[in-house]
């Protein structure tokens, strides 16, 4: 199947941008981020390549787990703005080419949400049965937050039942088993289509469709096919991006297997991502070589997310307990700099000891492996975290915008702001937008590079993966191929120059390797063989050109 017949598929080519609205800019100067003030702040995300913006939840909340814990899922928390700053947000995004999508929160809402309080009133609420209740809770299973949470299973005094929380006892699960919880969900997601919002990151999807223990709800599965169906229905651009942090094999459930009806459209890579870092570590490219070699290959509407971090903690559940000590001595070496036994609360450039060439490794890699590259807000000009804010809030503070106070993020008393950014050398006086942006050296101006020659490579969203045999293991080599090209990406995980023999296979006389970041062009043999030298973490995107091929490179 050809490319140009599948253009309306944006998200096999998109970047997106994760942002807090809470945290990215203050216009009202009231210490919290608001949409006048991200609005203000769309010229940045559209030179910097960004054609999606993601954003994590806005809806009311007591704020207990960062808006989290919804109260309302059809409003606006009144700090940030409201329905119509949302939707004129929104036309303003589409305008500079943007569309936006929203965290889609439902596994659970707040206590305080009017269905619980309900709920909780007495046995024989009508909403007793949008949550989840037992007299006696089943056999313990796994915290999902170990030291913070020790049950799953919290006791409501008041009606002498127990309800389910798969998370933090202030979020109780809602019953998907019931169908006006369903029906709420579904209008729930026409509501913001009809608001312009172009699809939803599925937050913690296996929570969402397993049914309680003892529930007997069919196949589990029906339930996300029955949500894209509805998508499609109401808008055949909108997307939803899952967050799964499963095996493979198990995350092609997730998709919709072959010959069942579509789930997911997308879904993060987040063993790809353990395994980046498992490389770092180790100065060898093999960990990573072989997570991508055992990626499923997907449907042509579906597609895989590649992250480096995230808003949460940076998990490395999925490496084994050897693996993962390593990647904890490398990156994490300090207690504060862990989390439930399984994740790292740094962001990239504390980690890796502000090493530009290291850095600048790894966005090459997010941009240049095949899928679609998710950037976390602030990593374009290389924030760290506030080491002094508590778990997983150390990598969610404000924004940095200029080297005045508080970073240009908000004119408020510090006192006020809703966080603090970092006080050490990547505050604000450190690392900012505004040093960055004129900078042709600057890492900002390094991403926006990248994004431009990823939006005009429409091979690496849309083609196919094969790993290139090396005979350094510090060194990744891969080629996609698509019918508009074929590419070609080298890098050097070890402190150390190298020179790479690839093996392209066989190639018309005349074709050459085209570098994608310099005016050089390379010949390759008939046999398809070539020599590219790499210096110590370097990198290199070729495009395979041959004779006949009229295409800018």
């Amino acid at each position: 199947m050809r490319i140009t017949d599948r253009s309306d598929l944006w998200w096999k080519t998109a970047v997106i941008y994760c942002l807090d609205v809470e945290t990215y800019m203050d216009w009202n100067d009231d210490g919290s981020g608001d949409f006048e003030g991200l609005a203000h702040r769309l010229d940045h995300l559209a030179e910097l390549g960004v054609t999606c913006i993601w954003l994590m939840p806005f809806q009311p909340t007591p704020d207990l787990d960062d808006g989290y814990d919804i109260t309302d899922f059809l409003g606006v928390d009144p700090r940030l703005g409201s329905l119509g700053d949302v939707a004129e947000f929104t036309r303003t995004a589409r305008d500079r080419g943007m569309r936006v999508i929203i965290d889609f929160v439902m596994n659970h809402t707040s206590e305080r949400h009017p269905w619980f309080t309900a709920a909780r009133r007495s046995r024989t609420s009508p909403f007793r049965d949008w949550y989840v209740w037992r007299d006696d809770p089943p056999k313990q299973a796994h915290a999902v937050f170990p030291g913070e949470e020790d049950s799953i299973w919290e006791l409501d005094e008041r009606t002498g039942q127990y309800y389910l929380h798969s998370f933090y006892r202030h979020q109780p699960d809602l019953n998907i088993a019931n169908p006006a919880v369903r029906d709420e969900i579904a209008r729930t997601l026409g509501f913001w289509l009809q608001l312009g919002i172009s699809g939803f990151r599925v937050d913690a999807v296996p929570f969402l469709i397993e049914p309680p223990e003892g529930v007997d709800i069919g196949d589990p599965h029906e339930f996300l096919r029955d949500l894209r169906r509805f998508l499609q229905r109401r808008s055949s651009e909108a997307v939803l991006l899952g967050e799964v942090n499963l095996p493979y094999d198990q995350q092609l459930d997730y998709f919709g297997r072959s010959g069942d009806a579509a789930e997911l459209t997308m879904q993060f890579d987040f063993l790809g991502m353990q395994a980046l870092y498992l490389s770092l570590a180790r100065a060898d490219a093999r960990p990573l070589a072989e997570s991508l070699a055992q990626r499923p290959v997907l449907e042509p509407e579906a597609q895989w997310a590649n992250f480096v971090r995230n808003h949460d903690e940076l998990t490395l559940d999925k490496l084994s307990e050897v693996e993962r000590a390593e990647v904890f001595d490398a990156f994490a070496p300090e207690e504060w700099m862990r989390v439930y036994d399984r994740g790292i609360v740094r962001r990239l450039p504390t980690m890796l000891d502000g090493d530009p060439r290291r850095i600048r490794l790894v966005y090459s890699l997010l941009f240049s492996l095949p899928g679609t590259p998710v950037l976390f807000y602030g990593e374009e000009i290389g924030m760290g975290e506030n080491g002094a804010q508590v778990g997983r809030q150390a990598v969610r503070t404000p924004m940095q915008w200029s080297d005045e106070r508080n970073g240009g993020f908000s004119r408020a008393a510090p006192s006020r702001l809703v966080a603090s950014p970092p006080s050490d050398g990547y505050s604000p006086d450190h690392v900012n937008v505004e040093a960055q942006m004129h900078d042709p050296e600057s890492l900002l101006s390094f991403i926006r590079r990248l994004a431009t020659r990823y939006r005009s490579s429409p091979e690496i969203g849309w083609g196919e993966l094969e790993v290139l045999a090396t005979e350094q293991d510090p060194v990744l080599a891969h080629r996609i191929t698509a019918d508009v090209g074929r590419f070609v990406a080298v890098h050097n995980f070890a402190p150390t120059p190298t020179l790479v023999h690839l093996e392209l296979g066989p190639v018309a006389p005349g074709t050459v390797l085209s570098d994608l970041f310099a005016a050089d062009a390379f010949p390759i043999d008939e046999r398809g063989r070539i020599e590219v030298h790499l210096d110590a973490y370097g990198f290199r995107w070729f495009r395979i050109v041959e004779p006949d091929d009229r295409r800018l490179t």
